[in-house]
């Protein structure tokens, strides 16, 4: 924990005096632009990874980068995308899985996870993407060999259950929130874009990247 507590010294004394402003505008409210869904892995950072400042980011986080179906039963993830879509009026949702993923692994193999019921019970939102890949592939059960497919799958499942919340639906049926599925690789710094033209995940290459930040920078 030293190095914790170092960081905040360190953050107090030399980062924060450095963009003042920014937090005093921060201190008096919010406006991301977009709900940034993802894995609860330690080694996902997504300021890092999209090089985002504070404020721009509202970020989800939990094992699997799950987004449960809607229901009448409330929970962490139904309130915080209704308050970030209704409230908060992002534009844009993107579901981000990554490469050798804990709870991916534990969905292809969840006779595992009997020590661990939550977990289990957790990933069985899961289950679409496992019998997607299961019925693909011609395989009766799945194996690591299948996780990049499985982690794939996975974003696009969770989508798919973004879609049958209310708040999201509407605003996608009124062109005011765009869905974007993302899997990002930790070894080698490659994030893959899934591209309905393509039908398949695509590497957002550094001309893609720099093309988008140009837009949006012309755009503010």
């Amino acid at each position: 924990m030293e190095h914790v507590f170092s960081g905040v010294a360190k953050f107090q004394k030399e980062v924060y005096p450095n963009k003042k402003a920014t937090f005093q505008k921060l201190a008096n409210g919010q406006n991301p632009e977009v709900l940034f869904i993802t894995c609860s892995d330690s080694r996902i950072d997504p300021n890092l990874v999209t090089q985002t400042d504070p404020g721009e980011l509202f970020i989800c986080r939990n094992a699997g980068n799950i987004v449960p179906p809607h229901s009448n039963q409330t929970g962490g993830m139904t309130a915080s995308i209704e308050f970030a879509v209704a409230a908060l009026g992002v534009s844009h949702i993107v579901v981000c899985g990554h490469t050798d993923c804990g709870a991916m692994k534990g969905a292809i193999s969840p006779e595992g996870l009997d020590s661990l019921p939550h977990v289990k019970e957790w990933l069985g939102h899961c289950r679409a993407a496992t019998d997607v890949v299961k019925e693909r592939c011609g395989h009766d059960k799945l194996s690591i060999d299948d996780l990049e497919a499985v982690t794939k799958e996975n974003v696009l499942q969770q989508m798919q259950h973004l879609r049958t919340h209310p708040a999201v639906a509407a605003k996608i049926a009124t062109g005011q929130v765009e869905l974007h599925g993302w899997v990002y690789n930790i070894g080698s710094g490659d994030m893959l874009c899934y591209s309905s033209e393509a039908g398949d995940f695509v590497t957002m290459d550094q001309t893609e990247a720099e093309a988008r930040f140009k837009r949006a920078k012309a755009a503010e």
